[in-house]
């Protein structure tokens, strides 16, 4: 890792890194909601989402007893809803068998209900200041863009990962991950990065192959392994997901519950034609993933 990199990339975060209330906080309960959060949703959608959530459920004992209805009533607006049901059992977890204090290993944090490679290493960093390595979109993006070769193939997650934790520097690794992260989200975007704004471009393998090709403004030539990396999966009505948020939004409103009958009829109200199988079929996956509980034929979010 270039010392001018770091000391470049670091020091434009520090002037141009946006204001984002999660990043005052080394509370590891609270960059878990944040990270649950950002989850393929927008920072300005989740920044208020966030406030009123902590509030509700301030720390990770107030989660972990809080009725499993009240947590996905309070998770509205964010979608993908099962994100707020691991993440009270995430918190119910730790209080269990941690004692309400998270473990500081990646491993362990890892171990945890719905935690991933990323959300550990986030943590770990985060919260816990550790010099780790992790991918989301973003950082993905700068580091196959920063380092990798132009021309080869696209390096496979784990080659990916090892590239990026070789980049990270001894005792920066709080400021170098948000760093990237934030030049990933504002600057090296995913298809009209703003080549010219960027304080690597200097140091970049794929500014100076468009560079060289004459092409550093024009946007960014699509490889089919790129697109696969930086797709996002976005809903579209009438799909199981889109229907399934539906379900939770109208069960939201109806604390007391209701039956399948009743419940395929506002969808119709909502433009969505469902049959009795598929609907049967989407209401049983509700409940393998923990999101409502079956009473006989009483439909509602569980307690």
């Amino acid at each position: 890792m270039s010392d001018a990199i770091v000391t470049t990339l670091i020091e434009w975060f520090r002037q141009h890194g946006r204001d984002l209330p999660w990043r005052h906080t080394r509370d590891p309960y609270r960059i878990l909601v944040s990270e649950l959060m950002l989850q393929q949703t927008q920072v300005e959608r989740v920044i208020p989402k966030y406030h009123a959530f902590l509030a509700l459920f301030p720390d990770v004992y107030a989660l972990a007893a809080a009725p499993t209805s009240a947590v996905i009533t309070a998770w509205q607006g964010l979608g993908y809803n099962r994100r707020a049901i691991y993440l009270q059992r995430t918190a119910q977890a730790v209080v269990t068998q941690y004692a309400g204090q998270f473990p500081h290993d990646v491993a362990a944090l890892r171990a945890l209900p719905g935690i991933g490679d990323y959300t550990s290493g986030a943590i770990a960093c985060f919260a816990f200041e550790q010099d780790v390595a992790f991918l989301d979109t973003n950082i993905r993006r700068v580091v196959l863009r920063l380092w990798s070769d132009p021309h080869g193939d696209i390096p496979d997650e784990k080659a990916l990962r090892s590239l990026a934790a070789q980049q990270v520097p001894a005792g920066q690794g709080w400021w170098w991950n948000q760093a990237i992260m934030e030049l990933g989200a504002v600057t090296c975007t995913a298809t009209k990065p703003k080549c010219t704004a960027c304080p690597l471009r200097g140091f970049c393998n794929d500014y100076a192959a468009r560079l060289a090709a004459d092409h550093a403004l024009a946007p960014l030539p699509s490889r089919t392994a790129r697109r696969v990396a930086e797709r996002k999966d976005a809903p579209f009505v009438g799909s199981n997901r889109y229907i399934r948020g539906r379900i939770i939004d109208y069960l939201r409103q109806t604390p007391t519950g209701t039956d399948q009958p009743a419940l395929a009829a506002h969808l119709i109200t909502l433009g969505l034609s469902v049959d009795e199988a598929k609907l049967t079929a989407i209401i049983a996956g509700l409940a393998r993933d923990g999101l409502i509980h079956l009473d006989r034929h009483i439909i509602r979010l569980p307690e």
